[in-house]
């Protein structure tokens, strides 16, 4: 591990509460990442989150850990990110899911008679 994310990792666990690990997949998060990073913007502020490399078996780049301000920021990232009906982990790291949750559906416009 590089110093400087030594440094990233001891800012973050400073600075929030709670923190998840999500594996990586072997083929990478791709434009995931991106959007992951957008979701964690628009729920949790720009502030309010931070991400780390959280290498498991000693390898960096196999995993990343997501810090939050509060549990049920974590839990709503882990709903929406993360794969299974039933969330389990799988020896202690998340995993991503490959596809994307349905979309929600805003009620009809209503009129009364």
């Amino acid at each position: 591990m590089a110093a400087s994310s030594g440094l990233m990792i001891a800012e973050a666990e400073h600075r929030f509460p709670v923190r998840i690990r999500i594996g990586v997949p072997s083929d990478g998060l791709g434009s995931r990442l991106d959007r992951i990073k957008s979701w964690l913007d628009e729920n949790c502020g720009a502030s309010g989150w931070a991400m780390t490399p959280s290498g498991t078996r000693g390898v960096l780049n196999d995993a990343l850990s997501i810090y939050f301000g509060d549990a049920t920021l974590a839990s709503a990232f882990v709903a929406r990110w993360c794969a299974g009906s039933k969330i389990e982990t799988a020896g202690g790291v998340f995993e991503v899911r490959e596809d994307e949750p349905m979309p929600r559906v805003g009620a009809t416009l209503h009129r009364t008679p």
